[in-house]
């Protein structure tokens, strides 16, 4: 047991060479880790590291592109209202102006109708006292003419003045 004892005495206390292959070995282990496995760690996270910030980059540019995108939409669209209440507006004037001018002429046909149906009303009034003057003037000669024979039938002064009155149209 005593060897035993000192076995673990020695384990618990590792002697200089112990530590110094150790060391050696750690060290050489370290180096060709670093070598094989760190290298590349190192290299697959600075892509990484780059990638991202590409990404973020990237992403940063599409959202100032966004923004210049979102204030020309919205100058767009205010170009778009204000042209909209343009045409409004010019389409309003344009009834406007359309109904007025209806209006107008309306107005003006039918003065003119006013007009034409009273000139031809004149006209029908005047042809109409003229027929009826022409008519009674016609009902007085007959009427004239049939006393004028009752009266001429029998005497002779009346046959001369008859006669009389037939030259006279006769002259004029």
């Amino acid at each position: 047991m005593f060897i035993l004892a000192d076995f673990d005495f020695n384990v618990m206390r590792p002697g200089f060479g112990l530590l110094f292959w150790g060391t050696v070995t750690f060290l050489l282990f370290w180096w060709g880790v670093g070598k094989v496995g760190f290298k590349p760690i190192m290299n697959a996270l600075k892509e990484r590291e780059d990638d991202i910030q590409g990404a973020l980059d990237e992403a940063k540019k599409a959202r100032e592109e966004m923004a210049n995108l979102k204030s020309e939409h919205t100058a767009l669209l205010a170009q778009a209202r204000e042209e909209r209440s343009e045409i409004m507006r010019s389409a309003k004037e344009a009834k406007e102006n359309i109904i007025n001018e209806a209006r107008t002429k309306a107005k003006e046909e039918s003065s003119r109708i006013i007009a034409s149906a009273k000139e031809q009303i004149e006209n029908e009034k005047m042809a109409a006292l003229i027929d009826i003057k022409n008519k009674s003037g016609n009902m007085a000669l007959e009427i004239a003419e049939k006393i004028l024979q009752k009266e001429l039938k029998g005497s002779s002064d009346q046959q001369t003045f008859v006669q009389k009155l037939v030259d006279d149209i006769k002259l004029n």
